[in-house]
């Protein structure tokens, strides 16, 4: 196991090195013309922090402590897992096609409410703040505009009130 998060860690770590240096190509700092980032911000420093996290990992297992005992998952957790990472992928695939602030809400009821059976209002809570958050955030502050797919219509009125 200390073996695996070796090469797992080594390839996360040039594959975060491979990504911060076609997001240094963009600007990573921040653009006075825009008053916002630069396109290669937040892919460099999301890179550079997984960066820092497999770092931290590869550590780990050359000082060679480990908690392991046995195989890393059990038959319920990887079905677990399995029905997260298809969930994901349908929700990327939505993405396109219904837009950012309907996939992710979908997704976050699926996650929430179904698989991790919470409750209504924490569910209800996320999946309206987290849309209103994320459009305010990105939208508004960043001027990066998500994928709206189908309900790019119905966003008009709000750019005719912030831009």
């Amino acid at each position: 196991m200390l073996m695996a998060d070796r090469v797992i860690a080594g390839a996360i770590m040039a594959l975060s090195l491979y990504f911060m240096w076609h997001a240094s190509e963009l600007s990573i700092g921040w653009n006075g013309m825009t008053g916002g980032p630069g396109g290669g911000a937040f892919p460099f420093w999301l890179s550079a922090i997984m960066f820092v996290c497999a770092g931290g990992i590869l550590m780990r297992s050359l000082r060679g402590r480990t908690n392991y005992s046995g195989n890393f998952f059990d038959p319920e957790t990887l079905s677990w897992v399995v029905s997260v990472a298809i969930a994901l992928a349908v929700t990327i695939a939505l993405m396109p096609i219904a837009g950012s602030y309907i996939a992710l809400p979908l997704f976050m009821f699926w996650y929430l409410k179904i698989f991790g059976k919470h409750s209504w209002t924490l569910t209800g809570a996320l999946c309206i703040c987290t849309p209103v958050f994320l459009f305010f955030f990105f939208e508004v502050t960043l001027k990066i505009l998500l994928p709206k797919g189908l309900t790019e219509p119905l966003f008009f009125p709000l750019y005719a009130m912030f831009f």
